[in-house]
């Protein structure tokens, strides 16, 4: 399924225990349709001594959300918005629906 959050965009989460938080999408799965969202869906995973993690323990880490339960905040006018696309310059590219600025603008 193609999804119309990338890597690196700016989400706000409609539904569940993380409601309104606002985080920067770390890695998108489309073939699982979740994302990985900073600091959204924490969850603490007990690990074994590693020669990564020597010292082992409880470790809190960001699980996958379904990529559903996010909206992408438009970094021009700073809310949330579904995503349009659009031809410029005989480029297809994502744009707000709510300004119509392009979104991949800062990249």
């Amino acid at each position: 399924m193609k999804l119309n959050v990338r890597k690196d965009d700016t989400v706000i989460v409609l539904s569940g225990k993380d409601k309104g938080k606002q985080g920067k999408v770390l890695a998108a799965l489309p073939k699982k349709s979740k994302l990985i969202v900073e600091g959204v869906n924490k969850i603490k995973r007990h690990t074994k001594p590693s020669q990564k993690a020597p010292q082992g323990g409880i470790i809190t880490k960001e699980a996958p959300l379904a990529a559903c339960k996010v909206m992408v905040v438009c970094p021009a006018c700073s809310k949330p918005t579904r995503v349009a696309k659009k031809e410029v310059n005989g480029k297809m590219v994502r744009v707000c629906k709510k300004c119509g600025e392009p979104l991949d603008q800062h990249k």
